[in-house]
């Protein structure tokens, strides 16, 4: 598997941010100093190619019962294409929530109860986009074998979401790898790796001290 070129990429291409003096603020609250862009991905043929392996791999080696690959609004989609296209498995995708209008789908695409779906999300933090996603599939009445992710930051929040779900999740890349790859081409100085580390372990007491210091 590719991840070392796929974490070089990332780099490479500016997907991957370091902003020590201006964290970004995610979703859930948290915020951090860096921030990953993989929507930028999909204009990359090379790389989007590299993930769309690894992504396939990762689903046979896994998940060898699945019989139909989902893509997570929005960001999954891409992706799930490429991989379904690989694996030449049927494709579908999961709304956020259902449509306001028509037959008020969340799940678009062909399925049925005997099918087995693996999810595909970009960016897993604390697991709550694509948890949401293993939700709504289930309460429809069929069975998700787990989520794949191109990218997971490694959380212990993401963890416990993901086992109070009874959800398997395997990604292709880790936010503890790409630092030390970045840290050991010197893409990091020691200082930015060293606030980066401190940040992973705990990134709401991180995220407090911040505010307290920036107001």
């Amino acid at each position: 598997m590719q991840t070392k070129q796929i974490i070089q990429s990332l780099i490479d291409n500016k997907i991957v941010s370091i902003s020590l003096d201006k964290p970004f603020r995610f979703a859930s609250g948290i915020l951090s100093p860096v921030y990953t862009d993989f929507r930028l991905t999909i204009s990359i043929p090379d790389l989007r190619k590299m993930i769309a392996d690894g992504l396939a791999e990762i689903i046979k080696a896994n998940y060898p019962d699945a019989t139909v690959i989902g893509g997570v609004a929005t960001a999954g989609i891409p992706h799930a294409a490429w991989v379904a296209e690989r694996l030449n498995l049927p494709m579908v995708y999961v709304r956020a929530k259902p449509k306001d209008h028509g037959a008020g789908k969340q799940i678009e695409g062909r399925i049925s109860k005997d099918d087995h779906v693996v999810l595909i999300d970009d960016l897993i933090s604390t697991g709550g986009s694509v948890l949401g996603a293993v939700k709504a599939v289930r309460k429809a009445g069929y069975k998700v074998e787990g989520v794949a992710s191109i990218y997971t930051y490694g959380f212990k929040d993401a963890d416990k979401n993901f086992a109070d779900a009874n959800t398997q999740l395997h990604s292709l890349l880790s936010y503890a790898q790409m630092i030390k790859q970045g840290h050991d081409e010197k893409q990091f100085t020691d200082a930015q790796y060293k606030k980066l580390s401190t940040w992973h372990k705990a990134p709401w007491d991180w995220t407090k001290n911040e505010e307290k210091v920036n107001g």
